[in-house]
């Protein structure tokens, strides 16, 4: 039985938020889908409200904290990422818009992403499509087809758009199983002797 390395990013504001719900639903579906196929996950979450000030340094001055590098390096040796986005002014929040910045594509190429976002009403469900889907094409992602948008509305009974939770943590499980494993590249494997540098 395979451990998979889950990360979680959520660019909620409040404690607790619905950003949060929503990541830890689609977090929960992942788990419970790879669980069918006889795999486990082990999931990290990171609240990007807790990074901000640190982001916003590296981006300014490109100092990155030992937070922040922490991160990053946990994003980058994932096996895949979900990313919860709440919407504000109709688009991507900053906070996560910020962290996202700091990536390369070489840094997420083929990783597997499952994308959702809040907001207050429906009218605001593209931003997956038209905000946020595109800056995970520009960084050569593998998105999952389902994107989760939950209104504030759709928490009344507690779970949120279930139907959709569902299919998309299958279609992200699916992913990581397909995707080939990616072997961590040793900084000395291509060492050249010293004696050779002294010739």
């Amino acid at each position: 039985m395979t451990t998979h390395q889950l990360v979680v990013l959520t660019g909620g504001m409040g404690q607790p938020s619905t950003s949060r719900l929503l990541a830890d639903r689609l977090a929960d579906a992942v788990r419970e889908s790879l669980a069918l196929r006889e795999e486990q996950v082990e999931v990290t979450v990171f609240e990007l409200r807790e990074l901000a000030h640190d982001t916003t340094r590296a981006l300014v001055n490109q100092m990155e904290s030992e937070a922040l590098l922490a991160a990053k390096q946990a994003v980058i040796a994932a096996d895949a990422l979900i990313v919860v986005n709440p919407v504000f002014n109709g688009g991507v929040s900053g906070i996560v818009k910020s962290f996202l910045d700091l990536f390369t594509p070489d840094d997420l190429t083929g990783k597997p992403v499952l994308l959702g976002a809040t907001g207050g009403s429906e009218r605001h469900s593209l931003v997956l499509e038209y905000a946020l889907r595109p800056i995970f094409t520009h960084l050569r992602t593998w998105t999952a087809p389902t994107g989760v948008f939950a209104a504030t509305g759709d928490w009344g009974s507690g779970a949120g758009p279930t139907e959709r939770i569902r299919r998309a943590g299958g279609e992200l499980a699916e992913l990581i199983m397909s995707r080939p494993q990616r072997k961590q590249a040793d900084p000395y494997d291509d060492v050249v002797p010293f004696a050779q540098l002294l010739g």
